[in-house]
């Protein structure tokens, strides 16, 4: 009897003492490795900027037929107005709509036999407060780009400028360097004159098959 609890008391001895070992080989919690706080967020609610005035400046309408893509794109939507600067407010669930058909069920004696479909769809609203258009446009065109499947957006965005009438000449003039600006860089370069334009229809085939007459030579000597 004594042998055997002194042969326990040595088995617990030797299991206190290699627990002690393992507990001081381990490293301490500060040393252990984390996810980066890019990786955490994921688990936690969309940061949200804090709006100033609180003008509206853009209204983002998602649709979907089912929940779970739909609440998935919201919150990466709102992640991305977060990282942009835009304050943004949602997502606010809308109505669903509900459709539904009728048709038969199948032709020749069963056509008599009809069957009912039915389709909801479900909203949500994401409203972009004091933005910058710009700002506003790159984050519309960041979604668009990352679009989930099964998603569909409606976008309603507003931009404020001032109440200044502006001379219409001078819009006219402005308007129309703007758009010899872009005319530029399409097409010609070199605007043609009338002569250059008909005698560069009235080459070869293109002028055969638009029926224009070649234009003659000019004869330097004078006729008798």
């Amino acid at each position: 009897m004594r042998r055997h609890i002194t042969r326990q008391l040595a088995q617990f001895q030797d299991e206190s003492t290699s627990r002690k070992i393992s507990v001081a080989a381990q490293p301490g919690r500060d040393d252990e490795l984390r996810n980066p706080r890019s990786a955490q967020a994921i688990h936690l609610k969309p940061l949200r900027r804090t709006p100033k005035h609180g003008v509206p400046s853009c209204d983002l309408q998602l649709r979907s037929y089912s929940i779970q893509p739909l609440e998935f794109f919201s919150d990466f939507a709102l992640r991305a107005a977060y990282y942009l600067g835009l304050p943004a407010f949602g997502p606010v669930p809308l109505p669903r709509i509900t459709e539904r058909w009728t048709v038969p069920r199948d032709h020749f004696i069963f056509k008599k036999s009809q069957e009912n479909f039915e389709r909801k769809t479900l909203r949500r609203m994401i409203q972009i407060q004091d933005g910058n258009p710009e700002t506003v446009q790159l984050w519309l065109a960041y979604l668009r780009k990352h679009q989930y499947y099964g998603i569909g957006m409606k976008a309603n965005f507003w931009e404020f400028g001032s109440t200044q009438v502006e001379n219409p000449v001078q819009s006219l003039d402005g308007g129309s360097g703007e758009l010899m600006a872009v005319w530029e860089h399409l097409g010609q370069t070199k605007s043609l004159t009338e002569e250059e334009a008909e005698e560069m229809l009235s080459r070869g085939r293109l002028g055969d098959s638009l029926c224009v007459s070649r234009a003659m030579p000019r004869s330097t000597h004078p006729t008798a």
